[in-house]
């Protein structure tokens, strides 16, 4: 094996370690705290809509300075398209579909992604992620920063992880997530849509 093979085997490894911190560490602070998130049934049900985040006061007052820039901006509805590009991203990173993650995505963000899915796919294993319940989503800050508008989002979750190596049966893993993701976008541009720049594990 040459030097070039082992140097990458040993940053695929860091990668996989950090993501899987990120995306399924284990909080204090769980999805059900302080607010009850809504129980949903198996398959779909007539008639039934997601649940349609809301913005207190305070958090009102934290987006004040995106307010004053962009004042089309609407918590609420960021709120929501935020849960579902989360759902997204997180289903779309253990299916290895990098033509979905890529316009969801900074460059920076994909490049981690990409050698997390590359690593996984050298091994030969497959995942699949299921949501218990719908995540819960809360704006934590919006502001501009360099003619960008920067946005954190608190995601809480509860997840059923499926994988399946290349030989052997499948591991059940079912856990509880908490993580802070930062979405950016350029104000003006034509295209009106967040991309994911940065994801850290929220505090407990």
């Amino acid at each position: 094996m040459s030097f070039q093979i082992i140097v990458f085997a040993i940053v695929a490894a860091v990668l996989l370690f950090m993501l899987y911190n990120v995306l399924g560490k284990k909080v204090g602070r769980q999805p059900t705290d302080n607010k009850p998130m809504p129980r949903v049934a198996v398959g779909p049900m007539a008639g039934s809509a997601p649940p349609v985040p809301t913005v207190d006061p305070v958090t009102a007052a934290a987006i004040s300075g995106l307010k004053a820039r962009d004042p089309s901006f609407d918590p609420a509805r960021f709120l929501e398209g935020a849960r579902q590009a989360y759902e997204t991203i997180v289903q779309s990173y253990a299916a290895g579909d990098r033509d979905t993650l890529r316009p969801l995505l900074t460059s920076s963000v994909m490049t981690s992604f990409d050698a997390g899915i590359a690593a996984r796919t050298a091994r030969a294993d497959r995942e699949q992620v299921e949501f218990i319940i719908p995540p819960r989503a809360d704006l934590e800050s919006a502001t501009v920063h360099d003619e960008r508008a920067v946005a954190k989002v608190r995601f809480l979750a509860e997840l059923r992880s499926t994988v399946t190596p290349a030989a052997g049966d499948p591991v059940v893993d079912e856990r509880r997530t908490a993580e802070i993701w930062t979405f950016e976008r350029a104000l003006g541009a034509a295209d009106p849509n967040w991309a994911l720049a940065r994801v850290e594990p929220a505090t407990a």
